[in-house]
C-alpha cells in the first residue's frame, strides 16, 4: 500500500534538482541584476527591485549573493567573460582578416543578445570603475596585452598597416558596443525599431569593412 504520510511529508528534492532549481534562479536573479544596473546604474539599484523584476524573494538573492556589490561583479565579470570568449578568434588566427574579422563578428553579436551587460560595463567605467578598478589592472591589462603582442605579430609579418594596437582595439571595443551603448539612439534613427536580422547582417558587414580596410588588411 501507497505510505499514508508521503503526501503530507513529500520526498525532499534530490541533489540533481537541487543543482536545477540553485541554476534557474541564479539565472533569473543575474538577468534582473543586469537589467536593474543597466537602468539604475550601481548606486539606485536596490536588492529588493532586482528581487522584484526576478519574481524571487529578497532573501533569494541574499541566500546566492550576500551584497548587492557581490551580485554587481558578478554581472560585470559574466559581460566580461563572454568578451574575452569572443576574443578567442584572434589567438590562433592566421591573421587580421580572419582574426579581427571573427572579433568584429563575434562583438557585434554580443551587443545585440546582451546590451543590458553592455551598459552595465560602460557606466561602471564612465563613473571611474569605483567598484571593478582591480578588474581593469588585472583581467584586462593582461587581456589587452595579449591582443596587442597578436596584432604586433601581423604588423611585422606585413599582413595590415602599422597602427597602433591601442587603438586599434578602443576603435574595435567603442564600434561594436555603440551598438548596445546607444541602442535607443539607433532605434530611433532607424523610424524607432530595433535593427532586424537583416540590418544586423548589413551593420556587422559595413563595420568589418570599414575596421579591415582601415587598417590595411583588406
Amino acid at each position: 500500500m501507497p505510505d499514508p504520510t508521503s503526501a503530507a511529508n513529500p520526498e525532499p528534492p534530490r541533489p540533481q534538482r537541487r543543482n536545477e532549481i540553485r541554476q534557474q534562479n541564479e539565472t533569473l536573479i543575474l538577468q534582473a541584476a543586469e537589467k536593474v544596473f543597466a537602468e539604475a546604474g550601481f548606486g539606485g539599484a536596490t536588492m529588493q527591485l532586482i528581487a522584484d523584476v526576478a519574481g524571487l524573494p529578497k532573501a533569494n538573492l541574499h541566500y546566492y549573493f550576500a551584497t548587492k556589490e557581490d551580485l554587481y561583479r558578478q554581472v560585470v565579470q559574466n559581460i566580461f567573460e563572454i568578451w574575452l570568449h569572443a576574443a578567442e578568434t584572434m589567438d590562433n588566427a592566421p591573421g587580421p582578416v580572419e582574426g579581427i574579422g571573427a572579433y568584429i563578428e563575434a562583438k557585434m553579436e554580443i551587443s545585440r543578445r546582451h546590451p543590458d551587460g553592455s551598459k552595465v560595463w560602460a557606466s561602471e567605467v564612465m563613473h571611474g570603475a569605483p567598484v571593478i578598478q582591480d578588474y581593469l589592472e588585472t583581467t584586462l591589462r593582461d587581456w589587452t596585452e595579449g591582443r596587442i603582442a597578436i596584432i604586433h605579430r601581423w604588423i611585422a609579418a606585413g599582413q595590415m598597416a602599422p597602427v597602433d594596437p591601442r587603438h586599434l582595439l578602443y576603435t574595435l571595443w567603442a564600434t561594436t558596443q555603440h551598438y548596445a551603448d546607444f541602442g535607443h539612439q539607433i532605434e530611433t534613427l532607424n523610424g524607432g525599431a530595433p535593427l532586424d536580422e537583416a540590418q544586423w547582417r548589413e551593420a556587422t558587414a559595413s563595420v568589418k569593412s570599414l575596421i579591415l580596410r582601415g587598417i590595411g588588411a583588406i
